[in-house]
């Protein structure tokens, strides 16, 4: 469920539903018809000889119509462009249609995947040329009766990537114009950037094109699209060349051979009306600088991407008066052929779920998941056509799944989605249902769940994915508005949900104990509060505004007023904030954390039992004892992200209150008091024997790995500074000395018990003052610390935090020699020792 980047489209326009009078949406500067191409002297090139249309589509010609008329003769292809296809906006989108051997990269590389996406439109400037030109909407002026509009235009000239000669006209008797025919054999026989693979060739490290073992597949051309199937081989680099080219003359290292289907599909003529993008409401967007909006500067804007829903032009006035109507177009989405029958139910119920969401827009049977037609059902029919939404399923190992989707940069409009379904899911799963409800569900507590379970469980995901589709992002704050006590409430959860977001990375209720008894009604995501009204923020038509601008008042009231109640709260990407975590649960993370390893703790003897598998060995143990050690480091990380944390919550100036404050001091040391005791003191509970001498884990390389992940970010650069500078803000904060007097309570107590340290401490406690080293005297080589840099480091020197790391290394130096001279423990007396030593060295070490 990977959250694919944050895509921002828009246009400004009027929805053609409500207004009667429309022009269409202002471009990107063309090819001028006085002509941007300038004769600066003799061309080199041969003059082009437009010839009659039968001289050149002659009787053998085998005749295709739709968005183009394509003609195949022998071996050479023809479009043939109407008129009224020139300067329109088509989208050309490229996939993989069947992947070579031995190319996947992680999540890439398989049948399915899209390659490449652009804008493109057919020029002519000349009488004997068609152009085709590349199309970007990152720069806008609407109105061109302003001279901002020439401005703009003038800086931004759309580049020309292809020219065809037109070989001859043919009228077009019922248009009564004349069509232009180009030869684009070469074109689509050849390689280029827009048109196949583009940039991805750097992320398969594809070579050299091979032209003599490439060859067009065929051809199928629709009333709003052509899709080009064709094969293209390339030679293979050296995966440690970085996609650079071969050695000339250098014998190849292999071939990779790809069947891909490029769609042109032609876009809209009047865009749909955008609808801006407010970061209160998680919707992917795109942006672009529009230099109208304000007269005395320009302002980035950004519209929510979204499919088109309109009422049928019969049910209008019913949707004005509140009563639900379908929309003229539904949104489909199709099941791959290709995926196992039995789960194809289950993945329908996922895209299904959301109909109850689009009804707070206002739509009835707005969505709808299909299976696809077979052959006999619609020949025409493709997976890979641009006009089709689709679950792919891919053979794959990758434990994920995730939910891009294609949409029209002018306006937001979703054109279509093809979700990635890889195989390996299911384990991924399993392995989360497992770990999280073990506890509380015995249909949990086995190596492979019957299809009922598995079922439900790909039934949440595939509603996540689809979610994505519809143009939300991930909401990893949404459980964070639920109170911890409410999880365990058996009536409260079962008919709330653990989160009002299925967009949130909750996954299952950890919280719940097996003494409440709760069914997966409150253990299982679903559809909730939040994701509803995210819909209905985002789809719901307002009819009287006739542009995106005139809908900000309405759509900004609607927040306002939601907000009152904070389970519709987005938190998506504020890293400081503690709130918005993924895989946490409730609105403290450190007791939900308690409740977590309690649920862990009553997993852990029953492993070997229930991973056990006959004639098989302890991969299944290790695998799942490796998942149970992950789900604990969550918890410590969840309350380890309170430290020097601080909420963000995004306000207009209609909303009261800061937006930006400080997590309270109080559950900043309540988040102290709970790694403590349940991270610095060894969590030796973990360390089964028996588990241990199966699975061959040395148990402490598992602690050391769990305590020096939380070292080397919660003792890191931007912590330290965060809470070295947080009484400039509050003067009641919790500081950098408040922290570091914790951590030494914590990490070494025995320096106050008078008690021996085992190894595990020990580990800890070097590791420890390992990391306060790095950080007073960072190595001149720029070293992973906090993932800082340079100008990290500058802001680190610049505040008290080096002054008072070596005030506390002092400090604890004293503490140390203090104890030696009664210390009888030869080994905690060495370790000891040495970490004196250390801090010397550290306290002495010259800048360089």
């Amino acid at each position: 469920m990977k959250l694919f980047p944050i895509v921002f489209f828009t246009v400004c326009l009027t929805s053609p539903i409500y207004a009667k009078s429309q022009k269409e949406q202002p471009r990107p500067n063309n090819i001028s018809s006085s002509s941007s191409i300038q004769n600066n002297g003799p061309s080199t090139q041969p003059k082009s000889v437009v010839k009659p249309f039968r001289e050149i589509i002659t009787d053998k010609a085998k005749t295709s119509k739709g968005l183009f008329i394509v003609y195949r003769i022998d071996d050479k292809v023809f479009f043939e462009l109407p008129d009224s296809l020139l300067n329109r906006d088509l989208l050309v989108q490229s996939r993989i249609s069947k992947a070579a051997a031995d190319m996947r990269t992680g999540m890439s590389g398989y049948a399915g995947d899209e390659l490449n996406s652009n804008i493109v439109r057919f020029v002519k400037d000349t009488k004997d040329k068609i152009f085709i030109q590349d199309i970007s909407y990152a720069e806008r002026s609407a109105d061109s009766t302003k001279e901002m509009y020439q401005t703009v235009s003038k800086s931004n000239v759309q580049p020309i990537f292809a020219a065809f000669d037109i070989k001859a006209y043919h009228k077009d008797s019922i248009l009564k114009t004349n069509n232009s025919v180009i030869d684009v054999t070469d074109f689509l026989n050849g390689d280029n950037e827009i048109f196949f693979f583009g940039l991805a060739k750097n992320r398969f490290k594809i070579g050299e094109y091979q032209a003599d073992k490439s060859y067009l597949r065929g051809i199928r051309t629709f009333p709003i699209n052509t899709e080009i199937k064709t094969i293209k081989t390339y030679i293979k680099t050296n995966p440690d060349s970085k996609g650079a080219p071969q050695v000339k003359g250098a014998a190849p290292l292999g071939y990779y051979t790809v069947e891909l289907n490029t769609s042109i599909l032609l876009l809209p003529k009047v865009p749909m009306q955008m609808r801006y993008y407010d970061p209160r409401v998680g919707y992917f967007s795109n942006s672009f600088l529009d230099f109208d909006v304000n007269p005395q500067g320009i302002k980035k804007l950004a519209a929510i991407a979204r499919w088109r829903l309109e009422p049928k032009d019969e049910d209008i006035e019913k949707y004005k008066r509140g009563e639900l109507v379908e929309p003229k177009k539904q949104i489909v989405i199709y099941i791959d052929p290709a995926t196992p029958g039995k789960w194809v139910p289950y993945l329908i119920q996922g895209i299904n779920d959301w109909q109850g969401a689009f009804e707070k827009a206002g739509f009835k049977n707005a969505i709808c998941g299909k299976v696809a037609p077979t052959l006999q059902e619609d020949s025409t029919w493709s997976l890979d056509d641009a006009r089709h939404s689709a679950i792919v399923y891919k053979p794959s190992i990758v434990e994920n799944a995730s939910g891009p989707h294609t949409s029209d940069p002018r306006s937001g409009e979703i054109l279509e989605t093809h979700i990635n379904w890889y195989h390996n899911i299911m384990k991924l799963v399993h392995d989360w249902y497992f770990i999280q409800a073990g506890a509380i569900d015995p249909r949990a507590r086995k190596m492979e769940f019957n299809t009922e379970l598995m079922g439900k469980l790909i039934r949440f995901v595939s509603s996540h994915e689809v979610g994505h589709t519809l143009g939300l992002a991930h909401n990893f704050g949404s459980s964070a508005t639920v109170p911890v006590e409410k999880l365990r409430d058996k009536k409260w959860v079962e008919e709330n949900g653990h989160t009002p977001s299925i967009m949130d990375y909750a996954r299952f209720n950890y919280v719940a104990q097996p003494e409440d008894h709760i069914t997966e009604k409150g253990i299982f995501p679903r559809i909730g509060d939040y994701d509803k009204w995210a819909i209905e923020w985002g789809y719901k038509l307002i009819p009287e505004a006739k542009s995106a601008s005139d809908e900000t008042p309405l759509l900004n009231k609607w927040i306002v007023d939601k907000l009152k109640d904070n389970r519709y709260w987005y938190g998506g990407s504020q890293i400081e904030d503690p709130r918005c975590q993924s895989e946490s649960l409730g609105d403290n993370a450190m007791k939900a954390g308690e409740y977590g390893i309690k649920n862990l703790k009553s997993i852990l003897p029953h492993l070997i039992e229930w991973t056990k598998t006959p004639n098989e060995d302890y991969e299944e143990l290790k695998n799942t004892y490796n998942q149970l050690t992950g789900q604990y480091s969550r918890y410590m990380i969840h309350a380890a992200r309170n430290i020097g944390g601080r909420y963000e919550t995004l306000k207009t100036v209609e909303q009261d209150g800061p937006v930006y404050e400080l997590v309270p001091a109080t559950t900043q040391k309540e988040a102290i008091d709970f790694l403590t005791r349940n991270l610095f003191i060894t969590p030796k509970w973990l360390l089964d024997k028996k588990i241990l001498s199966l699975t061959g884990v040395v148990p402490t390389t598992i602690i050391s790995s769990l305590q020096t992940t939380f070292l080397s970010k919660y003792v890191g650069a931007q912590i330290l500074v965060n809470l070295a500078t947080a009484e400039a803000i509050n003067k009641e904060a919790y500081k950098l000395t408040d922290y570091l007097t914790d951590l030494k309570a914590g990490i070494w107590s025995e320096l106050r018990t008078k008690q021996p340290i085992d190894i595990y401490r020990r580990n800890l406690q070097k590791s420890y003052i390992t990391q306060l080293g790095l950080i007073i005297n960072p190595p001149s080589t720029p070293f992973n610390l906090n993932e800082k840099t340079n100008d990290d480091l500058v802001t680190l020197i610049n505040t008290d935090v080096v002054s008072l790391l070596k005030a506390h290394l002092l400090s604890l130096r004293a503490s140390i020699k203090s104890v030696l001279p009664v210390e009888t423990d030869p080994a905690t007396k060495y370790h000891l020792r040495d970490i004196a030593d250390r801090i010397t060295e550290i306290i002495e070490q010259k800048r360089k």
